[in-house]
């Protein structure tokens, strides 16, 4: 057993996976979006193999999978996430993070209304949501939104004072080293991110480096939970970020069955991502590799990776 495995964690370990459910031709910035039906189907592929799910934002599509599971009586947990957006402009982001003060303070009303739904959405829905976290890859170096560590820390107080639930903040596992020090001190675990392939390592140092990258946490913060809520293998790359020979679908089922392999034997909480390939993500070309991370392609038929049970 991994010492770094607190005896008495925040979550319990369970098989968990990320979800989104949009399909081609639907996005979270139009107005098509999944249906009851679309995602009932989709949890039901779901179900049997997985049992938390992890959303990202609280918005009309993550009520609608709140609600398919309630009603439904579905045997998942959720982990409900706020899609807070930028609050700082970042020079250092490449494809352009600048705004206008006034972008910036609009912004900023716009992520307290994202904490109130989350708020809303965890207490209304409360015997399956698991647990929440004020946002998504807000301080690392490369993000679009730049969100300052004052403002998380101010909003993972707001969420603890309103909701039953622990709270945490996911993001990429080098803030987590340093910049993000003082949340740490504000919320219940600490949720990371790790990909080897956009760190251009190969399939044979994944598993590995994956690990590294955990216990480096860990070790910062041997009282604090550490849970992996990102960690997968794309099928496909048209070479900007990620070398073309170093995904498919053969690679991203070896790391697939190794991580869950690791996870299982050290009890370490890991929200594989993803579910589905999501088309409406990234460049309009076909290979842009932010569409090709899902277990199954976006016609909801499998790969490689889910031939075999977990």
């Amino acid at each position: 057993m991994n010492n770094n495995v607190l005896s008495s964690a925040v979550l319990p370990y369970t098989k968990a996976i990320c979800y989104s459910g949009y399909r081609d031709g639907q996005s979270p910035d139009s107005d098509v979006l999944p249906s009851h039906e679309e995602i009932k189907q989709d949890l039901l592929m779901l179900e049997g193999r997985w049992e938390s799910l992890r959303l990202y934002a609280s918005d009309t599509h993550s009520k609608m999978v709140l609600d398919v599971i309630n009603k439904e009586g579905m045997p998942f947990d959720v982990m409900l996430g706020a899609y807070i957006i930028a609050e700082l402009s970042n020079p250092e982001c490449p494809w352009g993070a600048e705004y206008t003060a006034e972008q910036l303070q609009e912004n900023k009303e716009h992520n307290q209304t994202e904490i109130s739904k989350l708020i809303n959405l965890a207490n209304t829905y409360k015997n399956i949501v698991s647990s929440v976290s004020i946002g998504n890859e807000a301080s690392v170096s490369w993000t679009d939104h730049m969100v300052p560590v004052d403002s998380l820390c101010a909003y993972a107080k707001q969420l603890k004072a309103a909701v039953r639930q622990p709270v945490t903040f996911c993001e990429n596992y080098v803030p987590w080293l340093d910049k993000l020090k003082p949340l740490v001190d504000e919320i219940d675990f600490i949720s990371i991110h790790t990909y080897p392939v956009w760190e251009y390592k190969s399939i044979q140092e994944g598993l590995s480096y994956t690990i590294d990258n955990y216990n480096a946490v860990a070790q910062a913060y041997p009282d604090v939970q550490i849970v992996i809520t990102e960690a997968g293998w794309a099928t496909a790359s048209n070479g900007h970020g990620i070398d073309v020979d170093k995904v498919n679908e053969v690679y991203q089922k070896q790391y697939f069955q190794q991580l869950m392999d690791w996870a299982e034997q050290e009890q370490v909480l890991v929200y594989y991502f993803e579910a589905f390939d999501e088309n409406w993500k990234g460049s309009c070309d076909p290979f842009e590799p932010e569409k090709h991370w899902g277990l199954y392609k976006a016609d909801r038929t499998p790969k490689l990776a889910m031939n075999n049970n977990i």
